[in-house]
């Protein structure tokens, strides 16, 4: 099938990766222009582009898509449907309406729960047990059309978002490959979305990953591994950032605990009170200083017993 491929960040390199080895032939790749990096200005190239660089496929990057010049660009490059995957532009519905079988998006969650820019760190955050892809029709709304196709895992306790976004860029390779030979055969039943049970995944900011040590520990350790690595949830320790990369809640036991108040400081983790249950830090990192195991960390800084975090 031939198709243009629309994607910017890592997670859409594995689907253009998975339909190239499928034999589909990309007529183009659209995606975003590149950025300056720090004050040097040099420019880097979107890990979509790299990847089309390295097939030899053609790349388009226009600042606005929906502008004439850039519609009349894409029409240069034949397909049968267009394939996005994170583009990070909306699309027009003159562009929807121009490839035969349309756009369809390729989004990590299972819709319509978790439309928005976030999906992968919100259902981590929110503690959900499972997630996946949806290959959706696209329309002119933000995740609104209808569903074509869906693959689930389940979510790890130890997942993080990196981990987690790592599982879903090869389940997004493997869905569109299936979702589009079901495409071919004429055998995808368009599913509309229940608007009743929809759901939106915010943006993240990098003031989500602050702690509240007030909060259950479970919802704590939930912030610490739906933020990692960015933007990490954070507290402070003696007035400077203490990022906190690895953490396990557990039921609060029968002493009281103070929120934020350090209870025990063991050779490999630190334990912290919180709202309810306490919270066992394996792994953190203090301003500064590089990210290091509770054992190696507690060889340099010398945590005490009753010192409170974020204050």
């Amino acid at each position: 099938m031939k198709i243009v491929f629309m994607g910017t960040p890592d997670f859409a390199v594995g689907a253009l990766e998975a339909l190239i080895a499928a034999g589909h032939e990309i007529t183009a790749v659209v995606t975003q222009p590149d950025k300056a990096k720090g004050r040097s200005g040099q420019l880097i190239f979107p890990p979509v582009k790299e990847c089309a660089l390295r097939h030899n496929i053609p790349v388009f990057q226009p600042a606005k898509i929906k502008t004439p010049e850039a519609i009349a660009e894409l029409k240069t490059y034949p397909a049968e449907v267009y394939v996005v995957a994170a583009f990070g532009q909306i699309l027009s519905q003159e562009i929807l309406d121009m490839p035969y079988y349309g756009c369809l998006n390729i989004h990590a969650s299972l819709l319509p729960g978790y439309r928005g820019a976030s999906p992968i760190q919100n259902v981590i955050l929110n503690g959900e047990e499972k997630t996946g892809i949806t290959i959706q029709q696209m329309n002119i709304g933000i995740d609104t059309g209808d569903m074509l196709y869906q693959k689930e895992i389940d979510i790890e306790r130890t997942d993080t978002f990196e981990t987690l976004h790592d599982k879903l860029t090869v389940l997004g390779g493997e869905a569109i490959v299936e979702a589009l030979a079901l495409l071919e055969e004429g055998s995808l039943e368009p599913v509309p979305q229940d608007e009743e049970l929809s759901s939106y995944a915010p943006l993240i900011t990098k003031g989500m990953g602050k702690i509240d040590f007030s909060r259950s520990a479970y919802e704590i350790e939930l912030k610490v591994r739906g933020l990692n690595p960015w933007p990490s949830a954070f507290t402070t320790y003696h007035g400077k950032q203490l990022k906190i990369w690895e953490a396990v809640a557990e039921e609060q036991v029968s002493k009281e605990t103070a929120c934020g108040k350090i209870l025990e400081v063991n050779k490999d983790c630190v334990v912290i009170g919180t709202g309810k249950g306490i919270l066992k830090v394996y792994s953190l990192q203090l301003e500064g200083k590089k990210r290091m195991s509770a054992h190696d960390f507690l060889l340099g800084v010398r945590m005490k017993v009753g010192e409170t975090l974020g204050e």
